[in-house]
């Protein structure tokens, strides 16, 4: 009874801690442009400024109110380096669009992007969209009549966070901060001609009806466009869809189709094309805004869209078994990849099957090192309730219950934040230090508790300290709750592909297989409470009870020391050591208060002032995260293992080299074991050698959007995943459990 009382008021602790962290976790972050910034950036790459044009001024008041604002723009100019460029709207096969932040005063906007008609730059088999050279980006600047600039002001002042991809061979991502002064009186004009240059280079809305029919079971389409220019008339135009993911980008032009050709002819006045549709598509629209070029010159069109399209199959690709070759895939994993992934369900057996990937895989959680002793404890108190059958099925049933909705908020928190536009993947709590810190400090508690340096019925009041006897059902479930929050942050074998198709899928199927999930971790502790063969094969109670929970105090510490060492990959060697100090500050106060008498005031006092001294200073360390570079991952050390990032992957397939990209994170277990036990090994580094397979490792640990978008590509939502990809082929995905006989078995299956 004193131990199930003990880990009770543990687990009202850990939920005292999750509350509190819930409270303050999470917050928006503003971007602001710092005072330092200036209306230029440069590099080696780029040069880039942020210009204005006003021919006719800042209209206020009345003026704004009457239009004036028309005349107003602003625009950033990227001037490349000899073969460098960046993207269009849509990059193509890869690449990321430039993107503009605005800071603005009240009642001034921005429209959108007017964007230049771009250029089909290929690299090996790839094709983007994009431009070289120099261009103009041109906004819109709308003065609303809320406009009020302050009485004495002269100018309106404007910050611009400009972001964007610049790439050769390789990919840089830069970015920059901008600010200008626009006055409010008198002609802001000087750029005029590189604004006349960007709006010439705008394409033309074509008006008129125009049709995209899908055809060939939506393996093509048809794109018939009328009213076009005279002049254009039995030209060879070049085509630019604005949706990224619905036509096949590097298609070239040829006389016949075929998957990867695409044909044009002019019939009577009307353009007509016959084009091949991307296998990676994600969505179905009804209308296809396309970009018709002749040189620097471009038309665009709204075509409708008929014939329909085939249900998109994206989430169905997401239980490929391990191992096994899955469908193509981009060999970039845009952002975009899995972001329209329609929530349409899928059929009634690739559900039941994702069920049962889920139910295996919770039953496996409970072999996490961080589990099991909690497992254990919970099991141990069989022998305390003796041959109390009805008991024992009612703890089961609540700690079922505890585990089941746990995941279930949990899950759904995820889809929720999700919708809003978070990137997450599951175990995203551990990529915040503060966690990882809490968690360790639960951890510490809990081991010091069992080891006996301290009872919590010594300096609480009685009423408590009698609580878990009155609601034995409410401890089972707050139980469960903190074996679901430790259990979390990797997924274990069989459970990857099942919450990577969850993350597609209807919230009500999303939410089943998360509470198969739970169902399966909890399933251990509801058998052995209610198959009495298991009751009757735990041993009588006796001494050996209280032997055995000082034993598991040492799982308890075990795992604090892991949490110890995830924090340093996010805070380093500084935040761990800060956390470890107040560790054992938080031992010395837990000491003094397990003491009697006299002696507990005589050491608690100094003890907590020790506490009061050493935490303000420590404790901004422990939740301060490192700069971004010098994270584990990013920073190798050796030359095998190189830091992760969509636009090396790009270049080293398109340089003909295979890659091998391990997924992984300090927080996940089976990760740290994979990679002790799998890829380090001689044989598997020896067969990687002679494949020439270039390695690569995206960390994890820390919150990375581009890292979570590949993962969510590949059709999973967390780590561990590995992921085989040659040129010209079929991405791979690995087992979750490596071994070294899979691994040496796909790279031998690589083209020579």
């Amino acid at each position: 009874m004193r131990m199930r009382m003990q880990l009770t008021r543990l687990t009202r602790l850990f939920w005292f801690m999750v509350l509190f962290l819930a409270a303050g976790w999470g917050g928006p972050v503003l971007a602001q442009v710092p005072t330092g910034a200036s209306a230029t950036v440069r590099s080696d790459q780029v040069s880039a400024r942020l210009l204005a044009h006003a021919p006719d001024g800042v209209p206020t008041g009345d003026a704004a109110a009457g239009g004036g604002a028309a005349r107003i723009w602003l625009g950033l100019q990227l001037e490349h380096a000899p073969q460098w460029h960046t993207y269009w709207k849509n990059t193509g096969d890869s690449g990321l669009p430039t993107e503009l932040d605005w800071e603005l005063p009240d009642g001034v906007q921005v429209g959108e992007v007017q964007w230049p008609v771009p250029q089909k730059l290929r690299v090996g088999d790839l094709a983007n969209y994009g431009y070289e050279d120099t261009v103009l980006l041109p906004v819109p600047l709308i003065v609303t009549p809320q406009y009020k600039p302050p009485l004495l002001a002269d100018s309106m002042e404007i910050g611009l966070h400009a972001s964007w991809l610049v790439c050769r061979q390789e990919c840089i991502p830069q970015d920059g901060q901008f600010r200008l002064k626009l006055p409010l009186r008198g002609s802001t004009a000087l750029y005029g001609s590189e604004f006349e240059a960007a709006f010439a280079a705008q394409p033309t809305q074509v008006d008129g009806e125009q049709h995209v029919t899908v055809r060939d079971d939506g393996k093509r389409v048809t794109i018939r466009v009328s009213g076009l220019p005279q002049a254009l008339q039995g030209r060879t135009l070049e085509l630019f869809p604005e949706t990224p993911e619905v036509l096949v980008a590097a298609a070239v032009q040829a006389e016949e189709p075929a998957a990867h050709t695409w044909t044009q002819r002019w019939e009577g006045g009307a353009w007509v094309a016959d084009y091949p549709v991307s296998p990676y598509r994600a969505e179905s629209p009804e209308h296809l805004p396309l970009v018709l070029a002749a040189g620097r010159s471009g038309w665009r069109v709204d075509a409708a869209v008929s014939g329909g399209w085939p249900a998109v199959e994206e989430a169905t690709a997401a239980l490929v078994a391990p191992g096994s070759p899955a469908p193509a895939a981009p060999l970039v994993a845009s952002p975009r990849a899995g972001s329209a992934a329609g929530l349409q369900g899928v059929p009634a057996a690739v559900f039941a099957w994702a069920l049962l990937g889920a139910l295996i895989g919770g039953l496996i959680l409970n072999l996490m090192p961080c589990v099991f002793p909690i497992l254990a404890i919970k099991v141990l108190g069989f022998a305390q309730q003796g041959r109390n059958r009805a008991a024992h099925r009612a703890d089961g049933l609540a700690y079922t219950a505890g585990v089941v909705v746990s995941f279930l908020a949990l899950g759904g928190l995820m889809l929720l934040l999700r919708a809003a536009g978070h990137q997450l993947g599951w175990g995203f709590q551990l990529q915040s230090p503060a966690v990882v810190a809490l968690l360790a400090v639960l951890f510490v508690v809990i081991g010091l508790n069992l080891s006996g340096v301290f009872a919590f019925g010594t300096f609480v009041p009685s009423r408590m300290a009698t609580y878990q006897a009155r609601q034995p059902l409410l401890n089972a479930g707050l139980t469960g709750v903190l074996a679901v929050a430790v259990a979390s942050p990797c997924t274990a074998p069989f459970m990857g592909a099942a919450l990577g198709l969850a993350i597609a899928l209807p919230a009500w199927q999303a939410l089943a297989i998360f509470a198969a999930i739970g169902l399966g971790m909890a399933l251990p502790y509801l058998a052995a409470s209610w198959v009495p063969a298991v009751a009757r094969a735990l041993p009588r109670p006796g001494s050996w009870m209280d032997t055995f929970k000082k034993f598991m105090a040492f799982p308890m510490f075990g795992t604090a020391v892991w949490l110890l060492w995830v924090l340093g990959q996010q805070t380093g060697i500084d935040g761990a050591a800060a956390l470890l100090a107040l560790l054992v500050t938080l031992a010395l106060v837990l000491w003094a208060l397990g003491q009697a008498g006299r002696a507990r005031w005589i050491t608690l006092v100094p003890a907590l002032a020790l506490a009061a001294f050493l935490v303000p200073g420590l404790a901004p360390h422990v939740v301060a995260p490192m700069p971004a570079l010098a994270t584990a991952g990013s920073a190798p050390a050796d030359g095998r293992w190189q830091p992760w990032s969509a636009e090396r992957m790009d270049a080293l397939l398109a340089q003909g080299q295979p890659v091998f990209v391990d997924f992984t994170a300090a927080w996940c277990v089976t990760c740290q074991y994979n990679k002790k036990n799998t890829l380090s090994k001689p044989e598997v580094l020896a067969a990687l050698d002679a494949a020439n397979v270039q390695t690569l490792r995206a960390d994890w640990t820390r919150r990375d959007p581009a890292i979570g978008d590949a993962i969510q590509a590949l059709g999973r939502s967390g780590v561990p995943v590995y992921l085989l990809q040659a040129p010209g082929q079929p991405p791979v995905v690995l087992a979750e459990l490596l071994t070294v006989e899979e691994v040496t078995h796909a790279l031998a299956q690589l083209p020579s």
